[in-house]
């Protein structure tokens, strides 16, 4: 499990618990990686980006995160949406640790995915934006899951969906309702 958000005490951190707790309570081993409280560096240096694509070396100074990363058989991530995508700190994430050799290694024209341990991805997400507004935008960070991040992993690898729209003008019943959703949803993982 992936989290991104800057506050412990925020509703994304609810969120995390929320799916966390229901996937312990169904029996499942979970791995939470809070990108923020562990002071994870998004931003690749000029030295990790002259390495990316020398497989082994662009693992130096993020082994536990790619250990984590082959070991899951699924992926959870849980994030605000900000400015239509995924906070910078996430991004970041799949920039230094979805590289080749980790999550893909390019081949004849093709990529072949490595992750092929990784069978579910789930994403639990909110946003400020009314619904109309993200099929009119084209739901970019569905897109960019979806069809690039799922295409790393196994094949007919299944992506969870969930997302609270309009999150700035929701009330106490309403997001206990998204909670509720997100704990039974995960209890039947």
């Amino acid at each position: 499990m992936i989290h991104a958000h800057p506050r412990s005490d925020s509703y994304s951190a609810a969120l995390r618990d929320a799916a966390r707790d229901a996937l312990l309570a169904a029996g499942h081993a979970v791995t939470v990686r809070d990108l923020y409280a562990e002071g994870f560096v998004a931003a690749l240096t000029a030295e990790e980006r002259e390495r990316y694509h020398t497989e082994g070396a662009n693992e130096r100074g993020i082994e536990s995160h790619v250990a984590d990363l082959r070991a899951a058989e699924a992926l959870v991530l849980v994030y605000p949406t900000w400015w239509y995508g995924l906070p910078a700190i996430l991004k970041g994430w799949f920039d230094r640790v979805w590289s080749p050799g980790v999550a893909f290694r390019l081949g004849d024209g093709a990529i072949e995915p490595l992750l092929t341990n990784i069978t579910r991805i789930a994403v639990v997400t909110t946003y400020g934006s009314p619904t109309w507004l993200l099929w009119y935008i084209g739901w970019p960070d569905k897109k960019l899951i979806g069809r690039g991040i799922r295409r790393l992993c196994a094949k007919g690898c299944r992506l969870d969906w969930l997302y609270l729209n309009g999150m700035d003008r929701r009330g106490r019943a309403e997001l206990d309702a998204f909670l509720a959703k997100v704990r039974l949803h995960f209890s039947r993982w």
